[in-house]
């Protein structure tokens, strides 16, 4: 091959190489960057792409609208999209300009929309709603959303977003991370969600019980005809259990309700702490800490409460389970007969299964609640129950520490 021929071929690749960067170049510099959203400084991380359309940006909702502390439901039959956040609530149909927030008719320049299987919203609109400022840098693509400092976004202990959510409302859902007042009419009870949306913790500093003759009390003692139906209340054995009962002056929202086991919380435990709370006419310095099994359920695995009482510090413990359930098993432990020394009353006992000398500590023969708690039994001990026959029920019902 002859030079002249060498150098025609290097031209052509050169030729070929400089138009190929060409290219690029145009298409890169005619292709606009994606959009971006930052919220409250942070840039918002999503799986799919905001688009604009007739001049509005789009976003998906759900993304947004849990970023700024919201809820977020869809009704596939009726094609409607529900945001909520505090007393605020965004509801949008899909194809529709109308919308509305708390029951009033907003007309959207460009209506909600599905898209790559996520549903799209006007985000100036959205945000808005939810009382947020929205700015659009042109020259960045960035879209910022700033929360207002009011009410509903003050921080409490630095974490904890305060809002308020009536007492009667049923809704089932939680926010993440706020407290919540879950105390009838003038009293002070305090709820806490973590990132999760469990509810994880609710005090007091004083706990004033349900006074009937002041306050608007249905004939069931209740505040309100339902409670919320947060998620596992739907089962048959678990009530929508309150951490503070009505008559100790709490709410029926979803910041005061559990799904708790219904022996537990109509007889067991739970029952005998509020009856013993009522009787003595309140107390102070009130804590309740609900714990789980994993982040994903609502439903508790273990209670744990502490509160004053006439000046004696009151700690209670107990798991979500059934009373009735654990006191057969602890039944069936067989534990030794003990023989009574020459200085010792002898126990009352029938067979190593029933043997009450593990659990009565004075030894004379009765078996207090504190007694039969201390030893594990849950509360109430019915009639049928062997250990019934050695404790003291007061009102002829048949049961203890009902």
């Amino acid at each position: 091959m002859n030079i002249t021929r060498i150098m025609d071929i290097k031209k052509r690749i050169f030729a070929f190489v400089m138009v190929l960067v060409f290219c690029v170049s145009f298409s890169a510099a005619g292709a606009e960057e994606k959009i971006k959203i930052v919220i409250n400084n942070n840039q918002l991380k999503i799986d799919v792409d905001p688009y604009v359309e007739n001049g509005r940006t789009l976003v998906p909702m759900r993304a947004v609208f849990e970023s700024l502390g919201a809820t977020v439901s869809w009704d596939g039959e009726s094609r409607t999209v529900t945001g909520i956040k505090g007393s605020t609530t965004v509801v949008l149909k899909i194809d529709v300009v109308q919308a509305y927030v708390n029951s009033e008719v907003k007309v959207l320049d460009v209506p909600a929309q599905i898209k790559d299987g996520r549903t799209f919203v006007p985000i100036r609109f959205i945000s808005e709603s939810l009382g947020a400022k929205v700015n659009w840098d042109g020259a960045n693509r960035t879209i910022s959303i700033e929360e207002t400092i009011t009410q509903t976004t003050l921080l409490i202990d630095g974490k904890y977003r305060k809002i308020e959510v009536d007492g009667g409302d049923i809704r089932g859902n939680r926010e993440k991370l706020v407290v919540v007042d879950v105390g009838y009419g003038d009293r002070e009870y305090w709820a806490y969600t973590n990132e999760y949306g469990q509810l994880i913790k609710v005090t007091a500093k004083q706990i004033i019980p349900q006074n009937q003759s002041k306050e608007p009390v249905l004939a069931n003692g209740r505040y309100f005809k339902d409670e919320a139906k947060v998620l596992g209340t739907e089962r048959e054995d678990l009530d929508e259990g309150h951490v503070i009962a009505d008559s100790l002056g709490g709410v029926s929202n979803a910041y005061n309700i559990t799904p708790q086991n219904s022996v537990l919380n109509r007889y067991g435990d739970q029952a005998y702490m509020e009856k013993v709370i009522r009787d003595a006419g309140g107390c102070t310095d009130f804590i309740a800490i609900i714990t789980y099994p994993d982040t994903k359920t609502q439903i508790p695995s273990h209670y744990s409460f502490k509160y004053t009482l006439k000046g004696n510090v009151i700690q209670d413990e107990f798991d979500n389970v059934n009373p009735d359930v654990v006191n057969q098993t602890l039944n069936k432990t067989t534990t030794p007969t003990i023989k009574p020394t020459p200085t010792t009353k002898p126990n009352i006992s029938t067979t190593s299964d029933n043997d009450i000398s593990r659990i009565d500590t004075n030894n004379n023969g009765k078996v207090t609640i504190a007694e039969a708690k201390a030893a594990g039994f849950k509360m109430p001990i019915t009639r049928e129950h062997w250990l019934y026959k050695y404790m003291d029920d007061k009102d002829g019902d048949g049961m203890v520490g009902e």
